[in-house]
């Protein structure tokens, strides 16, 4: 990917936290937050940040569009065609929930798609100004210095990560219950990827699970950490496609630790 474009999307997104969402950091009035659907929030600056950020997006390359998280929300059948030509994926405002109580797990992401593939991913902490990127081939940057996840291997008990329980089906519930016990530490989650993906890379957590696989969740998250050197994959094994909505997700700092915790969580079996 160009330097200019990784530059002018970073700019971009800076700008969306500038002006539509640090303004409102716990000054949220009553009518900035409503319900999207059950258990699920939207607030004025999810909103107006899409609006600055799409526009650009699709200027920027001509022949692409945007899909949105709430611009789906108004019309799903944009989610038709992810695998085809290139697609800019947005989430304005990941972590709506944690923005609405005041916590500063929040982020602003981009992943840019190319036939269903992800090339390149920017992940904007608006409060400290981080800024996480990564190019297909060119590795994974925070704050423009080369990272890498950790290649140490670690035995069941070193193991510490989270695991989002909220959508997981009961017979994958009872697995993870009957193997987390034998790991280091099993934590829910920053209910912001994030904040959850650059953690793999810091080295604060080892491993993370998800089960639903919105594309504008976890499409920058799975490939920064793919290219910084770590493990992603569906839990049976295959490749992820951001374009490819099945469930299941499980991503490790490297695949000696992938493996590790898979058999651990899903087989309930420990060293």
């Amino acid at each position: 990917m160009r330097s200019d474009v990784m530059d002018e999307v970073a700019t971009i997104l800076r700008q969306a936290a500038a002006e539509a969402i640090l303004p409102r950091y716990r000054k949220l009035l009553a009518g900035d937050v409503e319900e999207k659907t059950p258990g699920e929030v939207v607030t004025v600056a999810d909103r107006e940040a899409e609006q600055i950020i799409s526009p650009k997006l699709a200027a920027l390359l001509p022949g692409s569009r945007v899909v949105g998280e709430e611009a789906v929300a108004s019309n799903p059948s944009l989610m038709d065609g992810l695998d085809e030509g290139h697609v800019w994926l947005v989430d304005p405002l990941d972590g709506t929930p944690n923005f609405v109580a005041g916590s500063a797990a929040f982020s602003v992401m981009v992943a840019l798609l190319q036939d269903g593939r992800t090339m390149a991913s920017w992940l904007l902490d608006p409060m400290s100004g981080q800024l996480s990127v990564a190019s297909r081939g060119d590795g994974a940057f925070i704050d423009g210095v080369r990272v890498h996840t950790s290649t140490a291997s670690l035995t069941v008990s070193e193991c510490r990560g989270s695991v989002l329980t909220r959508f997981l089906p009961e017979e994958i519930k009872e697995q993870v219950a009957v193997g987390s016990p034998g790991l280091a530490e099993v934590l829910p989650g920053a209910k912001c990827a994030g904040v959850d993906y650059p953690s793999i890379i810091r080295g604060s957590q080892n491993f993370l699970m998800f089960w639903r696989l919105l594309p504008w969740d976890h499409a920058r998250g799975a490939f920064l950490v793919e290219e910084a050197g770590g493990h992603v994959a569906r839990l049976d094994g295959s490749e992820y496609w951001p374009s490819d909505q099945r469930p299941g997700l499980l991503i490790g700092q490297n695949r000696e630790v992938w493996d590790v915790v898979r058999s651990t969580l899903l087989n309930g079996q420990g060293e």
